[in-house]
């Protein structure tokens, strides 16, 4: 009995990373072929090119040489989605927040049941390094639209598991809220002198108050095709077909779309990536840069030379290097001619300045102050300028905080679900209990690349000196200090108030006592 109660307890665990499914022998073509799924597939289409983008993965460039010989070379792309999704993440989310957790009333202390779920919470973010991640992450998402999140459990500790926007795809929905998906898994195996591609289908859907998680493997031979199901144990052994979890308040992910209306499919609630309303302007960029690194590459010196000065025989060796590349002989010209300088000014300053307008064009697309990857009209932008209070930079920044912290508040309220579901550890008890409405996620996010942090402390200390600010606020406001840290310090210093008053006390008693001798 004991053992049957392991068995099924693994089995939930194994489907929290990879998952179950019921037998239907069905084939598809592609993902989005599966009843289940309605989302457009042109939806994929659009995140796979955008990757590409990031990935900066463009066709070789077809050209005729001078012999009229085609031949191909290298498209010189300028990856700028990667640049430009690798800075906005840098400026949203860094590795610098705090995640923690408070009461729900403002003025209330933190209980000794929620210090233990802070650091809970705070020890599972670590052990998953989820502030590096997330920032990763969400520059990948920043390109293609959204991604997600997944806790499970694995070897009785809290994971979280990344989910690629082409990994994710959503059931029910409307165009705010994903409440069931599928995510997909793909595995590469090598059977035989045959390379299979096998896909594993998690879904994850609600049946009244029941939360289901059931899975379905495929298999093909063909890695454009998802290919024909056949049963888990394929591959996976140990895997459950079919979970049922009850008393979950919400879905076992969370889902970040970017910010904004995804404009190229007004029904779908996945986001669109700044490739999709920048691809012309990346295209001409692109263009561009290659047209100016081709001219480079052939703005090598070139000389015309009569042919005699290139006619080699025992009697005559050659005048010139022979691995020097950039001579040209011309048979029947005036022996006279000489060393004629041929060469192709570059056109250095006219590409310069089409790069820097179109890189300004760029900028507006993807809500970055001028001068944040180009040259402003008066010289390169300083730090402060460009992410002033009113730049556009700042305002996009905080169009896509609003997101974060909302799928980072959807994340923690699920770890917490999941810590508390006793029957996914090998003990049989829970990690964590904490009810759900008992907490809110508090985010402080580092804003010092907004704020002139030393005029902050200025104004806030003469707002603390004024009795207008308290000075658990100056506090988190100036030294990022969680509420149970502010706690600590508050209580400290008031320890050394307390001293300092005793001894200024001491030190009146004696020089009263003085004067009355």
């Amino acid at each position: 009995m004991v053992g049957e109660y392991m068995s099924f307890i693994d089995s939930i665990k194994s489907i929290f990373k990879r998952g179950g499914m019921a037998l239907t022998g069905q084939s598809l073509t592609k993902i989005t072929d599966h009843p289940k799924i309605g989302i457009d597939a042109r939806e994929y289409d659009r995140i796979a090119r955008n990757f590409n983008y990031y990935g900066n993965k463009f066709d070789p460039i077809k050209y005729r040489n001078s012999y009229g010989n085609l031949n191909k070379r290298e498209f010189k792309a300028l990856n700028l989605t990667k640049t430009a999704s690798r800075r906005l993440a840098s400026i949203i989310f860094n590795e610098k927040c705090n995640i923690t957790l408070r009461e729900l009333q403002d003025d209330v202390e933190p209980s000794e049941q929620l210090n233990q779920a802070i650091d809970f919470l705070s020890e599972t973010l670590k052990d998953n390094n989820f502030y590096n991640l997330f920032e990763m992450n969400l520059e990948k998402g920043i390109a293609a639209g959204g991604f997600a999140m997944r806790p499970y459990v694995d070897h009785d500790k809290i994971k979280v598991s990344w989910i690629r926007a082409d990994q994710f795809y959503p059931l029910r929905s409307n165009t705010n809220e994903i409440s069931e998906c599928a995510i997909a898994t793909k595995t590469v195996r090598t059977e035989g002198d045959e390379n299979y591609y096998y896909t594993l289908l998690e879904f994850h859907e609600w049946e009244e108050d029941k939360y289901i998680i059931s899975n379905e493997l495929y298999k093909s031979d063909n890695k454009d095709e998802v290919g024909k199901q056949v049963p888990l144990e394929t591959i996976y052994e140990d895997v459950a077909e079919r979970v049922e979890l009850e008393g979950l308040r919400r879905p076992l992910f969370a889902y970040f779309r970017t910010p904004g209306a995804n404009n190229k499919s007004l029904e779908s609630p996945l986001g669109a990536g700044i490739v999709d309303n920048a691809k012309e302007v990346l295209d001409v960029i692109n263009t561009t840069h290659d047209e100016f690194a081709w001219e480079v590459h052939n703005g090598q010196r070139k000389v015309v030379v009569p042919a005699e000065f290139l006619r080699v025989d025992d009697s005559h060796p050659p005048y010139f290097d022979t691995d020097q590349n950039v001579f040209a002989g011309v048979y029947g010209a005036d022996p006279n001619l000489g060393v004629k300088d041929i060469t192709t000014p570059m056109r250095s300053v006219q590409y310069k300045d089409a790069l820097n307008h179109f890189l300004k064009e760029f900028e507006v697309q993807i809500g970055l102050s001028t001068g944040t990857m180009s040259y402003a009209d008066d010289g390169l932008k300083t730090a402060t300028e460009v992410v002033s209070n009113n730049s556009m930079t700042y305002q996009t920044r905080s169009s896509y905080l609003t997101m974060v912290t909302k799928v980072i508040n959807e994340l923690i309220h699920s770890i917490f679900e999941l810590a508390g579901y006793g029957e996914m550890f090998s003990t049989g008890r829970s990690l964590f209990i904490l009810d759900y409405d008992s907490y809110k996620v508090d985010i402080n996010y580092e804003d010092g690349v907004f704020v002139d942090q030393n005029k902050q402390l200025e104004n806030d200390l003469k707002a603390l000196t004024a009795n207008v600010l308290p000075k658990r606020e100056f506090l988190k406001r100036n030294y990022g200090l969680s509420d149970k840290e502010v706690d600590d310090w508050v209580e400290e210093l008031d320890g050394q108030m307390e001293e300092y008053q005793q001894r200024i006390r001491r030190r009146q008693g004696n020089g009263l006592l003085e004067q009355g001798e």
